[in-house]
């Protein structure tokens, strides 16, 4: 057995600390197994530019995940009760579709919510680097990591890319059901920074190659949050780390009933948080237009979701 999913016989990954044997076919909280659990391989132009470039980003979007946003925009393929979306892959199928897209002219490989599968995500790179292909490697999480397991991450990662989402812990329970979450990101954040520091290193073409971005998206009724957690950033990292600040909350389905979730974000709402941003001193980063919300929900039963 490869010693990394050997952390699976009693998984304790991230902070929900489950301790269930995922090798023997226990479920913890996120309800993922042992296997690759893969919903999509495909091309994303996402949201910041110096991750996807010209010719976007291969992700590999992983099923299932740590956190169960209310809101998440890709509860397809994230939640705990979710169905597969398409065949399941083995190793070599996995890496042949992923260096498909490398040979188009990407470089760069973002595993999206990894935080629950690090072995699985370990043994893709492995076998990548084992036929001689080495993307920059983009850690794509919710941040309710552990910090051990991002030091284990240090020679594995070039770019962090985690979501810093709640500044205030009853919110996070009530939207996440984890009411540690800025403690536990916090942390992990932290430890992010330790790693790659304030400066975000870009090659020849633009694509980051190097470095950390905080995302923070901003919730609609949820103006206080996002400004505490730019000062938490702030005061507690640094002002001079890549921030970006996104207003493409979209309200799916599954948040029609719960106030405030239930719209989208106004104008006024994200520009008094741009305001807080601009204030505290950060200069590196991205804001985007107020209808973002409209270009960015995926569709998970498409080929290519985005």
């Amino acid at each position: 057995m490869d010693d990394d999913f050997k952390l699976l016989e009693n998984c304790r990954l991230c902070p929900r600390n489950c301790q269930v044997n995922r090798l023997n076919g226990e479920l913890g909280y996120c309800q993922a197994g042992s296997g690759f659990d893969i919903a999509s391989i495909s091309v994303h132009l996402g949201e910041e530019p110096v991750i996807s470039g010209k010719n976007g980003i291969c992700n590999v979007f992983f099923s299932h995940c740590n956190l169960q946003c209310v809101y998440c925009q890709n509860y397809r393929i994230s939640g705990r009760d979710c169905q597969p979306v398409g065949p399941k892959r083995s190793l070599p199928e996995i890496v042949n579709s992923i260096k498909s897209i490398l040979n188009g002219g990407v470089e760069s490989l973002g595993f999206v919510s990894p935080t629950h599968m690090v072995p699985q995500m370990k043994t893709i790179i492995r076998a990548l680097h084992e036929e001689d292909f080495f993307p920059y490697i983009v850690y794509n999480t919710g941040a309710y990591d552990s910090v051990e397991i991002l030091k284990s991450l240090e020679e594995w990662v070039d770019v962090y890319l985690p979501d810093f989402k709640y500044a205030d812990p009853d919110l996070a329970r009530r939207y996440s059901d984890a009411g540690n979450y800025p403690e536990m990101a916090g942390r992990a954040i932290k430890e992010m920074y330790r790693q790659k520091g304030s400066t975000l290193r870009l090659n020849e073409k633009g694509i980051a190659e190097w470095g950390l971005i905080v995302r923070q998206l901003v919730l609609p009724g949820a103006v206080d949050n996002s400004k505490n957690a730019l000062r938490y950033l702030a005061g507690e990292i640094s002002e001079r780390i890549s921030v970006s600040l996104m207003s493409q909350f979209y309200p799916v389905k599954q948040v029609s009933k719960i106030p405030d979730l239930n719209r989208k974000l106004t104008r006024t709402e994200y520009e008094e948080v741009v305001k807080e941003m601009e204030d505290l001193g950060f200069t590196k980063g991205w804001v985007q237009d107020h209808e973002s919300a409209d270009f960015y929900l995926p569709d998970f039963d498409s080929e290519n979701p985005f």
